[in-house]
């Protein structure tokens, strides 16, 4: 543990204010039990241990607001989404000292098979030699396996068909992948970002995003809207119910998805939408 990360904490155990209570201390109190057993029943004190198990063994979450931390729990089991790194469902990760909560495309996915609307949807690198044809008027891909002349990732496909028949194809190059988190994401490029541990799954979540806020069925679906919107946030919890969304990562890979009267757009806004639980 750093010599920063030790001052953080002893500070913390020092302090006389709310602050200083522990994960463990906040997930036993009622309050905390009640809200978490109302969204997911008998999983609950099986999700907060977890989620505690997940704050004890990282030096760095144990340095953030647990009030915070728990909301970004709370946004995961609102979707009953394990927060549980093995799955790659949703993810609590600490930036900046501040927990954000992230999707990962595993999570997409879950969400979109839920729905009950989705007949089939993947995503998949695409390696060298492997397209056929690309029709840039309808959107469709025709890949070749047996094309394949190398195992150099080239892109990355993502794919759903509706229980309608209505399908959709998103393509994005290793190129455009990159040059999109670059500027989305503050974070790229430094040893600690998932960019550099694990850009294939980040890589994945990207085109899936993009394919799902474009295409797929959202307006009647807040779980995956809220999955859009939260994705690398802090939440921020009032009195009044509301929460707003702040992005420790400065102008974020998700920056691009907003929410205008229950639709789901791509664009840049200034400011992030507040979501109530009315919504």
């Amino acid at each position: 543990m750093s010599t920063k990360l030790k001052n953080q904490l002893a500070q913390r155990a020092q302090s006389g204010n709310g602050q200083a209570l522990t994960i463990n201390q906040l997930a036993a109190s009622a309050t905390v039990k009640k809200r978490f057993e109302e969204m997911l029943g008998k999983k609950a004190a099986g999700f907060l241990s977890s989620v505690i198990s997940i704050v004890n063994g990282n030096d760095q979450l144990k340095v953030c607001d647990p009030n915070k931390v728990l909301a970004c729990a709370a946004i995961a089991a609102s979707m009953d989404l394990p927060i549980n790194p093995n799955l790659g469902l949703a993810y609590i990760v600490p930036y900046k000292g501040q927990p954000q909560f992230q999707m990962g495309y595993k999570g997409y996915i879950q969400l979109a098979m839920r729905s009950g609307q989705y007949q089939r949807i993947e995503v998949n690198e695409v390696y060298e030699g492997e397209f056929k044809v690309v029709n840039r008027f309808t959107g469709d891909f025709e890949i070749n396996p047996e094309g394949r002349t190398s195992d150099k990732v080239v892109g990355y496909l993502g794919y759903f068909r509706l229980i309608n028949g209505f399908e959709k194809y998103e393509y994005m190059t290793v190129e455009q992948v990159e040059a999109h988190a670059k500027r989305f994401s503050q974070s790229y490029g430094k040893g600690f970002s998932p960019w550099t541990t694990d850009f294939d799954a980040m890589a994945k979540k990207t085109v899936l995003k993009r394919l799902l806020s474009k295409y797929g069925i959202l307006s009647i679906d807040m779980q995956m809207q809220t999955a859009l919107i939260a994705d690398q946030a802090t939440p921020i919890e009032h009195d009044d119910g509301t929460m707003d969304y702040e992005y420790p990562d400065g102008v974020t890979l998700e920056a691009e998805y907003a929410v205008h009267d229950g639709e789901v757009s791509v664009a840049v806004p200034e400011t992030r939408p507040q979501l109530t639980p009315e919504q």
